[in-house]
């Protein structure tokens, strides 16, 4: 028992899972889910009635977060599915390197610059309001360990 070897667990947010059981009936259009193993938001939902024999099926049909690609399930209606813990926050636009990767400075004053303009015309608009000289905020969506920019507004709250 004295030469037990260490074993090291790669753990995130304190241990805390990216998804968590909900039951399938529980789940509501415009919500989040589990597809296919990717973080998918809930565009349409239908029930099947029971046969004979059997459960109550639901028909669901979800749009990849981050990729836009669509993807559907079907489950029973007693059974859990996984739903992603998905967080949103906004960040204030400081710089766009040469490469095309954002510095983002959070509330707090921290500066993150990992995050890589987004595709399409988002990013277009973004680079073209930016090179402009307006103020802007990002809006960054994270599940699964997963980020992406998928809004930018006008930075109102600035003091003129």
């Amino acid at each position: 028992m004295g030469d037990i070897e260490d074993t090291h667990f790669e753990t995130g947010d304190s241990g805390a899972s990216v998804t968590f059981p909900m039951q399938c009936s529980a789940l509501r259009k415009n919500g989040f889910v589990m597809l296919k193993a990717r973080p998918c938001k809930i565009v349409e939902m239908s029930t099947s009635k029971t046969g004979k024999h059997g459960h109550a099926k639901v028909h669901l049909v979800g749009i990849d977060i981050f990729s836009g690609k669509k993807y559907e399930d079907i489950c029973p209606s007693t059974h859990n599915m996984d739903v992603p813990h998905v967080k949103r926050e906004d960040y204030q636009l400081t710089d766009i390197s040469d490469d095309g990767y954002l510095t983002l400075m959070a509330d707090n004053g921290d500066l993150r610059e990992d995050l890589k303009i987004p595709d399409g015309d988002l990013g277009t608009q973004l680079r073209s309001d930016f090179d402009a000289g307006k103020e802007l905020l990002c809006t960054v969506l994270k599940a699964c360990n997963e980020e992406v920019v998928i809004a930018v507004k006008a930075n109102t709250a600035l003091d003129k």
